[in-house]
């Protein structure tokens, strides 16, 4: 066994560990914190419709954020989107340097991430609206979720992998307590 092995083993292991630990912050959060109430239909309040517009409208700022970022960086590089542009630029994807490719990857990851992410915020937010949660639950999964995607971003596109890693860790736990919050309020 290599002296890096040990490292990898424990890396692997905590990779493992890391989404049953967001899991059980978010339910310990649920339980301490907000209180959950059993489950109980009925039509989404006015505060957790703001907690939503406030959302969606942070949401839509990062995805203008994001595809912004990408457009400058293929204006930037040389880059373009289509197989019509690149003939009618008179370049090739064999022209454009190593790091304008790096770069331009980059903001394709930090955008397939954010969509990946919201389709699952999205669903469960749809749900969490109709079960009547504390307005206090709904403000800071929701808000909270919003608040993360912008700094995921932020972190993401500036290469600051720890800040990055705090930030997706945040968002997680955000969708975990709205999951967490509805499966403990359909067993209550």
């Amino acid at each position: 066994m290599t002296k890096k092995e040990p490292n990898r083993q424990r890396a692997m292991a905590i990779i493992l560990a890391y989404p049953f630990g967001i899991l059980l912050i978010a339910i310990a959060i649920n339980m301490l914190v907000f209180g959950v109430k059993p489950l109980a239909i009925a039509p989404p309040s006015l505060e957790y419709s703001y907690s939503l517009i406030i959302a969606a409208a942070l949401l839509i700022i990062n995805h203008s954020w994001l595809m912004t970022s990408t457009e400058l960086t293929r204006a930037r590089y040389k880059m373009y989107a289509t197989p019509e542009e690149w003939a009618a630029s008179g370049t090739s994807r064999d022209d454009i340097s190593k790091e304008g490719l790096a770069e331009l990857e980059r903001r394709h990851n930090a955008h397939r991430n954010t969509t990946e992410n919201t389709v699952y915020f999205i669903l469960a937010a749809f749900a969490f609206a109709f079960v009547s949660p504390s307005v206090l639950a709904a403000q800071v999964w929701i808000i909270g979720f919003a608040v993360a995607r912008l700094g995921y971003t932020y972190s993401y596109l500036s290469g600051n992998d720890g800040a990055r890693g705090l930030f997706m860790s945040a968002g997680l736990l955000a969708l975990y307590g709205i999951a967490s919050y509805l499966t403990m309020s359909t067993l209550a």
